[in-house]
């Protein structure tokens, strides 16, 4: 290659950088990308668009910008479809959504709108790995009531050295708490064998009733808070506005191919 075409070669590249860049940064992509959007991502959109239709002259890259355009807002309305799920799923997790309640409605399950929340955002590994924690730890507050019915003099110290440490942070806080905050026919707790069962029975005991009934109903909470999350009216509205930009990208890349034809015809004659 001579010195002349090679400088030839170089100014064309350098040219077709040039119109590159200048598509990439045009009219329309500065106001398609918003603030908080990822304009590098937007700008290899644009990139392999071009790459794809070669555009030459401003009206080929004019109709490459606005497919840029289109995709942005389809893939924008993916995650406003994703995040009208989102918040939909947030009032599932109401105390007046009654969530728990329309998904076990054979089981007495009111006010559990805790619930929703471990539902939705556990995995069945979580799940399984839930339910064996809490069969460990009922097995070791059986063993701890097992100490207490014992006719051991060290009976109270034992039990509790065997309950989990987070039973005794629950069982310390309890002995701490006000007497003034008792209920009328309440009685205080006390720091021995007594006192200690009466809390396994009437507290521990049946929050892992609660917490097993949880746990093996989570399944059925995540599909009903999901089921509720789903809005029709508000999903019809975006897929309206996803049927217009089907409908415009089909007229924008038609009449690209139109006008790469047309180019070609003129071309070849």
């Amino acid at each position: 290659m001579t010195r002349t075409e090679n400088t030839l070669s170089s100014e064309a590249v350098g040219t077709e950088i040039t119109r590159f860049n200048a598509l990439k940064h045009g009219v329309l992509s500065r106001y398609t990308v918003l603030p908080w959007e990822d304009a590098v991502e937007y700008g290899d959109l644009v990139a392999a668009l071009a790459a794809e239709h070669t555009p030459q002259g401003p009206t080929e890259e004019h109709l490459v910008e606005e497919l840029a355009g289109i995709f942005w807002r389809k893939r924008r309305l993916k995650l406003a479809e994703g995040a009208a799920h989102r918040r939909a799923l947030e009032v599932t997790k109401s105390p007046y959504g009654n969530t728990v309640d329309a998904a076990l409605v054979v089981i007495d399950c009111s006010g559990r709108s805790e619930w929703v929340g471990s539902a939705i955002r556990a995995t069945e590994s979580d799940t399984q790995e839930d339910i064996a924690d809490t069969e460990q730890d009922e097995a070791m507050t059986r063993r701890a009531l097992e100490l207490l019915n014992s006719n051991r003099n060290d009976a109270y110290e034992a039990a509790l050295a065997t309950l989990r440490e987070d039973t005794q942070e629950w069982w310390a806080e309890v002995l701490a708490s006000d007497p003034e905050e008792l209920e009328r026919d309440e009685e205080p707790p006390t720091a021995d064998a007594a006192g200690l069962r009466r809390f396994l029975e009437e507290e521990v005991l049946p929050w892992f009733e609660k917490r097993t009934t949880e746990l093996a109903n989570r399944p059925l909470i995540r599909e009903q808070a999901f089921g509720e999350a789903f809005d029709p009216d508000k999903l019809e509205r975006l897929g309206r506005y996803e049927v217009h930009l089907d409908r415009k990208l089909e007229r924008v890349l038609a009449m690209l191919l139109r006008l790469k034809d047309l180019r070609r015809s003129i071309d070849a004659g």
